[in-house]
């Protein structure tokens, strides 16, 4: 009998270290087969939710091969049921089970990336925003008109305009249109901080009328090599109080005060008086035209050193820059009205 009993134990034995074997054997498999194709799927994991919950829409989502062996494989290796982070997640496979599990321990999630070019006004970036996905144009735009919202991010004036600045971001699913304009005006206080690093002895703008300058400065040329150049222009205009007679300040004021934009300047555009009409109203605006990047903060904080009053395009993106009118009044009869002389022909 006990010949009988002990062969029976040793059968059972046997047979549970043959059936562990194999349950050792299938977790290892699935530990080391890569899954899923290379179609990117996003799987959606709920706050609160529990490891169970985690796994199942794991593999519901196509991203684990079987949700019971991926339970077991879960409990096997001891992880912390809380570890696992909420969020939208993506994942295109082939991917080993351990590289899925881990990103949901890191909380890497899905990102979405939207790039801002600079010189744009407040209108252009809340489209951009908006193509992302992330915020509606309306809802960004409503923050970033905000008086409240400025002066919680501590800037000069009611309303973000000039502040947002060009940059490539990233953002997760979920991230506020706040929380999107206050981090690119963090950004533009970072770039703003270096231009300040190298602010020439002579200039003596707040942060706010060197965010103004640079807005024009930027939308005046793309020329990195000629941004301290035109800003010297500027700087010895408004030191001398000669009005500005700058075109783009022009199509902003059109833009404030018909609700309309257009590139196309109108004689009547530029004799309406208005606050941001450099033709018709001495110094700087009341603030910002457009999102100036950091070669513009630049120089308008460190302009060149020059006698120049003028400049005029050359129609190739360059510009020749004169020191008296009557230079000025050369450069014009040039590249302008023999320019579109000869184009006309």
């Amino acid at each position: 009998m006990k010949r009988f009993v002990l062969a029976v134990l040793l059968l059972a034995l046997v047979a549970a270290g043959g059936a562990a074997f194999v349950a050792w054997r299938d977790l290892a498999s699935f530990r080391e087969t890569p899954y899923g194709d290379p179609e990117e799927k996003v799987v959606v994991v709920p706050p609160g939710a529990s490891a169970r919950v985690v796994i199942r829409t794991l593999a519901r989502g196509g991203v684990l091969s079987d949700e019971r062996t991926a339970w077991r494989y879960f409990r096997y290796v001891k992880r912390d049921p809380r570890a696992f982070r909420s969020g939208e997640y993506a994942f295109a496979g082939p991917l080993r089970p351990d590289e899925v599990l881990e990103r949901v321990f890191r909380g890497d999630v899905k990102l979405y990336r939207f790039t801002v070019p600079e010189g744009l006004r407040m209108e252009e970036i809340a489209a951009i925003v908006a193509r992302s996905g992330l915020a509606a144009e309306a809802a960004f735009l409503e923050v970033a008109r905000d008086p409240a919202v400025a002066r919680g991010l501590g800037l000069p004036y009611a309303n973000l305009e000039g502040f947002l600045f060009p940059d490539t971001y990233s953002f997760p699913r979920g991230a506020s249109a706040r929380a999107i304009a206050a981090a690119m005006v963090a950004r533009f206080d970072t770039e703003y901080a270096k231009a300040e690093a190298v602010r020439a002895p002579g200039v003596s703008l707040d942060r706010g009328r060197v965010a103004t300058l640079a807005s024009i400065v930027e939308k005046e040329t793309g020329r990195e090599d000629e941004r301290p150049r035109i800003a010297c222009v500027f700087h010895n205009r408004l030191r001398l109080g000669m009005p500005l007679q700058t075109d783009p300040t022009v199509m902003y004021a059109t833009m404030l005060r018909t609700g309309r934009w257009s590139r196309n300047i109108t004689r009547t555009d530029l004799l309406t008086p208005h606050p941001y009409n450099t033709y018709t109203t001495a110094g700087l605006p009341p603030g910002p035209i457009a999102s100036a990047g950091a070669a513009a903060l630049r120089a308008a904080l460190a302009p060149a050193d020059c006698k120049d009053l003028y400049f005029v395009s050359r129609n190739d993106g360059s510009h020749v820059f004169c020191p008296d009118l009557a230079c000025h009044n050369a450069a014009v009869q040039r590249w302008q009205v023999e320019f579109f002389r000869r184009s006309a022909r």
